[in-house]
């Protein structure tokens, strides 16, 4: 099976529905996770929230949050994924931000990513840096949230 294949079956098992929230991916991430026959019974659905004014609006994201460390930030990402999770009425939220390319952004290098996790164990945002064109690095941290959404299922089976 392919990774969004396992999370799906996963999710489908434990009867979670899931819920996305992306910027720097753009709903691609909801989409991965849509191409997997059966997802209608786990994805509850997902915000593209490029602009700070979405994030604000329709996740909740404290605007001086935004003010004070930009888009690209942990605090952000979390704050995204609690939203799209509250939202959307999911069990778990997976939120995606950071600096695609091909120039920095905010002071943030390129590839500079966070992943935001609400509803399974473990920290609500996780840094990566990945390198790239513009398209590896947001079909690398599609693959990112994926591996860590499936990564804290096993923890919270384990727990």
């Amino acid at each position: 099976m392919s990774l969004p294949a396992d999370v799906v079956t996963e999710l489908i098992r434990r009867g979670l529905r899931i819920a996305t929230a992306e910027s720097l991916t753009a709903g691609l991430l909801a989409a991965t996770i849509a191409d997997v026959p059966g997802a209608s019974a786990t994805l509850q659905g997902g915000v593209v929230a490029y602009q700070n004014e979405v994030k604000e609006r329709l996740l909740g994201v404290d605007p001086s949050r935004l003010a004070s460390h930009g888009a690209v930030d942990a605090g952000v990402a979390a704050q995204m994924a609690e939203g799209a999770r509250r939202r959307l009425g999911a069990d778990i939220g997976v939120a995606t931000t950071g600096v695609a390319g091909p120039e920095p952004h905010q002071g943030r290098a390129v590839g500079t990513v966070y992943l935001g996790i609400a509803g399974l164990p473990g920290p609500a945002a996780e840094e990566l840096h990945l390198d790239g064109d513009r398209e590896g690095i947001r079909r690398g941290t599609v693959e990112a949230a994926l591996r860590s959404v499936l990564r804290r299922l096993d923890r919270e089976a384990r727990a």
